[in-house]
């Protein structure tokens, strides 16, 4: 069992690090999950179509253009976090079947405490690993795979791969859609080889992200969308501009140039994610 702090700060050692919840002072009953001192969630239990991080704001519009506004969908999530997306999807899509696979089950524990989740048989989380979970699952069984795993605030190597790509692949309906987050910075060289190697399996596919952190000035968040046809480029195009922070969308002969003559990896010689500048989380405290 974890401290809760003066300051209304929820604190406890997970398996994945130092879990703290924050509660956020602009909007009563929300909250931050860090771990580790690095932001992972943001939560408001009242309404869970708000999505502060920008790159969760992206994946929400990538999702809501999958399908017709309130049609339900098949969603395993590659880790849980704080849950957010879940959230947003069974608000928005109601009667929606859900998964969830992370890793950290301490984690988990905290987050059912101190967030729990509104009653819902079709949302249901298991405490495994990420690659174990899409081993185990059937072949289309899903419409979207929406992949933000991190440990120590890197992506696992063993979730790089074209292996396990190949996997994603397998468990997505033909007509699915393949959703990661990849955090990245100068010179974007973990971005593009994920969209490489991706795309041997998911040919289709879009980057959304800050013009910054696409032109490698900067370290961020990029949204991969990838699958079988021809994502909806426009649309997503003029929901990302439209955004409190507008984003920039790649694809077609742009985002072959983005990811020119990157190599695909292999599990034999995939590497964790580009680790952030220091001090970048830094919290103070």
């Amino acid at each position: 069992m974890g401290r809760k702090r003066a300051d209304g700060r929820m604190i406890e050692q997970v398996a994945t690090g130092r879990a703290e919840l924050v509660p956020d002072r602009d909007r009563d009953g929300s909250w931050t999950l860090l771990l580790d001192g690095a932001p992972q969630s943001h939560v408001d239990l009242t309404d869970p179509t708000h999505l502060e991080f920008e790159y969760v704001r992206r994946l929400a519009i990538a999702i809501d253009l999958i399908a017709p506004a309130g049609a339900p969908l098949r969603v395993l999530h590659l880790g849980g976090g704080a849950l957010s997306v879940p959230r947003y999807v069974s608000a928005t899509r109601p009667g929606s079947t859900q998964r969830v696979a992370e890793v950290d089950g301490a984690l988990v524990e905290l987050v059912r405490r101190a967030l729990p989740l509104p009653a819902d048989a079709r949302l249901k989380v298991r405490v495994a690993d990420a690659r174990e979970v899409l081993a185990g699952s059937r072949d289309g069984s899903y419409d979207v795979i929406v992949a933000d795993v991190f440990a120590g605030a890197r992506t696992p190597a063993h979730l790089t791969s074209v292996e396990y790509a190949a996997e994603v692949a397998r468990v997505l309906d033909p007509a699915g859609w393949y959703l990661a987050n990849l955090a990245d910075g100068p010179p974007l060289r973990h971005a593009r080889r994920q969209v490489a190697t991706v795309r041997t399996v998911l040919p289709h596919a879009a980057l959304v992200g800050d013009a910054a952190v696409l032109r490698g000035r900067r370290y961020g968040n990029l949204v991969l969308m990838a699958g079988r046809t021809e994502p909806p480029v426009p649309e997503l195009t003029r929901r990302a501009a439209g955004d409190w922070f507008p984003g920039r969308v790649v694809a077609g002969d742009d985002l072959d140039r983005f990811a020119g003559g990157a190599g695909v990896v292999h599990d034999v010689d995939a590497t964790d994610s580009t680790p952030p500048p220091p001090g970048l989380f830094s919290t103070g405290g």
